[in-house]
C-alpha cells in the first residue's frame, strides 16, 4: 500500500462516506496512510454532520448507501459546501449513472472493488485540483508595495530577526507602523518562515466592507443568511484551515464583530452566517494596522480583551525615514523592475537625484517611492534619472532645503511642505492634524491632491 507522506499542500482532508464498514476501514487505512486526514460516516446524516464539523477537502461517496441515493446526498453536499471535491464510489460499472453523478456536480467517479492505488489515484488528483484552486484564490495584486529583506538599517533588521524567530511558532502576531512600511509584505514573509508555508495564506481587508460583509467573508454564510447570500460560501477562515489568516488593518474592524474574533482566537471556533453550527478551522492569524490600538483601547473603540489577544508579539515597522540607508538600494531594485516592466531607457540616478530621495521624507514610505520611482521612470527619456523627474523636484529636509519661510516659492508649496513634514514626523494623522490646526477631513482631503499632483 502506498504510504509516501505528500506535502503540507497536497494533504487534504478527506470525508469518506460508505455504509459498507469493511469497504470503510480498507479505505481509511489506505487514505491516512498516505498522510492526509480523514472522517468517515455510513449515511447522509453522519456525512453533513463531519461537514458542520470541519473543513473537507475531498469526499469519496458511495452511490448506494442502503436505502439512500449517494446523488441526493451529493446534491446537499453542494448545497452545504460547494467546493468540497466529491469523487463517486460504487460497484457498478454504469457509464449513464457515471454521466449524471458529473452532471450532478461531482468531481471523479470510481468503480468498486479498487485497488489501493486506484483509491489514492482518483483522491491525489482532486488534492491537486482543490490546490490549484487555492494558489488561484492566492494570487499576489501587482500594485501592492514592494519590500526587499536586505536591508542596512539596524532597525529593521532587528524586526526581520524577530519576525524569523516568532514565524516558526503559532503565536498570534500584531505589525504596526505607518501606512506603505511594508506590513502586508512581511506578513507573506512570516507565512512563508512557518511550518504553514505550503498551506494557505488567505487574507481579508478590514476596511473595505461592511460589517455583514466583513463577517461573511471571515466566517462564510449559508444560503439565504442575507440579502444577495444565494449560495453557500466559505469564509476565509474555513479557506485558510492548516494555514496563515492576515488581518489588514485589524484597526478599522467593526466594534460588532469584534468579539466574534476574539471567540475565535480563543477556541479556533465560529459558525457561519445563517448556520448555527460550530466550526473548527486551525488558524494562525497575524494581523496588522497603521493606527493606535491602545489609544482606541482607551476611547473605547476596540476592545481590550481583543487588544491583548493580538498583541502576543508585536512587530513594529520603521517608516522609511528612519532607515534612509535602505533608500538607495530599493530605488535601484525599483528603477530595474519598472524600467523593465515599462521598457524604458532609464538605468541609474543622477547624484543629485539620488540626494533628493534620500532627503524627501517619504509621508507615504514604500508605497510613495514606488509611486516616484514609477513616474521617474516613465517620464525619464534616457538613461539617467535627474531630479527633475521626481514629483518633488529637489526638495530637501530641514534648513537646507527650498522650502523654508521666506524661500523664493509659492504661498501653495510652502502649505504642502509643511504639512508633508508634520504628518512624516507625527505618530498618527489624527495628531498630525492637531498639530496642524485643522480637521481630519481636511488634512485627507489635502493629502488625496498633493497624490494627484504628484502623479501629473
Amino acid at each position: 500500500m502506498p504510504t509516501g507522506e505528500p506535502t503540507d499542500e497536497l494533504r487534504a482532508n478527506v470525508l469518506l462516506v460508505d455504509d459498507d464498514a469493511p469497504t470503510l476501514r480498507s479505505f481509511r487505512r489506505c487514505v491516512e496512510g498516505a498522510g492526509h486526514r480523514v472522517a468517515t460516516a455510513s449515511n447522509s446524516e453522519e456525512a453533513l454532520a463531519a461537514l458542520g464539523r470541519q473543513t473537507v477537502d475531498i469526499c469519496v461517496l458511495d452511490v448506494n448507501l442502503g436505502e439512500e441515493s449517494g446523488l441526493d446526498i451529493l446534491e446537499q453536499i453542494k448545497q452545504e459546501a460547494p467546493w468540497v471535491r466529491v469523487v463517486m464510489a460504487t460497484a457498478e460499472d454504469d457509464i449513464e449513472l457515471a454521466v449524471r453523478s458529473i452532471k450532478s456536480g461531482a468531481a471523479d467517479y470510481l468503480v468498486k472493488p479498487c485497488s489501493p492505488d486506484q483509491l489514492l489515484h482518483a483522491v491525489r488528483l482532486q488534492v491537486e485540483a482543490r490546490a490549484w484552486e487555492r494558489r488561484l484564490d492566492q494570487i499576489d495584486d501587482p500594485s501592492r508595495a514592494e519590500l526587499t529583506f536586505e536591508t542596512r538599517s539596524p532597525a529593521l533588521r532587528a524586526v526581520y530577526d524577530a519576525a524569523r524567530q516568532v514565524a516558526v511558532t503559532d503565536a498570534t502576531i500584531l505589525i504596526l507602523g505607518e501606512s506603505g512600511t511594508g506590513k502586508s509584505a512581511l506578513a507573506r514573509a512570516i507565512h512563508g518562515w512557518s511550518a504553514r508555508r505550503n498551506a494557505t495564506l488567505a487574507t481579508v481587508s478590514c476596511p473595505s466592507l461592511s460589517p455583514e460583509l466583513l463577517e461573511s467573508e471571515l466566517f462564510g454564510h449559508v444560503r439565504g443568511a442575507f440579502t444577495g447570500a444565494v449560495d453557500t460560501r466559505e469564509g476565509r477562515v474555513q479557506f485558510a484551515d492548516g494555514g496563515t489568516l492576515f488581518l489588514d488593518e485589524i484597526g478599522d474592524m467593526p466594534l460588532s464583530l469584534q468579539p466574534k474574533l476574539l471567540r475565535f482566537l480563543q477556541d479556533q471556533e465560529y459558525e457561519r452566517l445563517g448556520d448555527p453550527r460550530t466550526r473548527r478551522a486551525d488558524v494562525r492569524v497575524v494581523a496588522a494596522t497603521n493606527r493606535d490600538l491602545a489609544q482606541m483601547v482607551k476611547t473605547q473603540s476596540f476592545r481590550e480583551d481583543l487588544y491583548y489577544r493580538l498583541n502576543v508579539v508585536a512587530l513594529v515597522m520603521p517608516p522609511l525615514r528612519d532607515r534612509v540607508e535602505d533608500v538607495p538600494l530599493l530605488c535601484e531594485r525599483m528603477l530595474l523592475a519598472l524600467a523593465q516592466r515599462y521598457h524604458r531607457p532609464a538605468r541609474m540616478f543622477t547624484q543629485q537625484a539620488l540626494e533628493a530621495l534620500c532627503a524627501y521624507p517619504w509621508p507615504g514610505n514604500l508605497r510613495e517611492l514606488h509611486n516616484a520611482i514609477e513616474r521617474a521612470v516613465i517620464l525619464c527619456p534616457g538613461e539617467s534619472i535627474g531630479s527633475g523627474h521626481l514629483p518633488f523636484g529637489k526638495t530637501r529636509r530641514g534648513n537646507n532645503g527650498s522650502h523654508h519661510v521666506g524661500a523664493a516659492i509659492t504661498l501653495e508649496a510652502l502649505e504642502r511642505a509643511h504639512i508633508e513634514t508634520v504628518v512624516a514626523t507625527a505618530p498618527t494623522l489624527d495628531e498630525a492634524a492637531r498639530i496642524l490646526g485643522i480637521d481630519g477631513s481636511t488634512l485627507y482631503r489635502k493629502r488625496k491632491q498633493y497624490r494627484a499632483l504628484s502623479r501629473e
